[in-house]
């Protein structure tokens, strides 16, 4: 539980940079920026995986690059279902995704050096 509430966390954290960073992308609020981090969850659970395998020729076609168009689909989506969240723009269309990705994955690995016990602590409690 604690894992979930700390991705939502950092997902939120990283889409408020995404907002200071990009013209394109606007987050109202810091509970806004919440709400979208648990909508871009949903959509990324549910939706992404069906749309990704019924875009596969079109993915196997453009090398991939489709999956940029797919992610870009799945953050305006996101912003679609929650108020005081926008996406407008091909650039923020394009670069929100990949930007949100980048941030967050610097802050996962920050709160999971924070988070996790030293690792000589959980060496000892092995050998006791």
């Amino acid at each position: 539980m604690r894992g979930l509430f700390l991705t939502i966390l950092a997902t939120a954290l990283s889409l408020l940079v995404v907002d200071i960073v990009l013209p394109g992308v606007e987050l109202a609020s810091f509970p806004v920026a919440l709400v979208a981090a648990i909508a871009l969850g949903v959509v990324n659970g549910i939706v992404k995986p069906v749309l990704t395998i019924l875009s596969f020729p079109l993915t196997l076609l453009s090398l991939g690059g489709f999956l940029l168009v797919l992610n870009g689909l799945c953050f305006w989506l996101a912003a679609v279902f929650v108020s005081g969240f926008r996406v407008d723009g091909l650039i923020a269309f394009f670069l929100g995704p990949i930007l949100l990705s980048l941030v967050n994955a610097v802050l996962n690995k920050y709160l999971a050096g924070k988070l996790s016990p030293p690792a000589e602590a959980s060496a000892a409690q092995l050998t006791d």
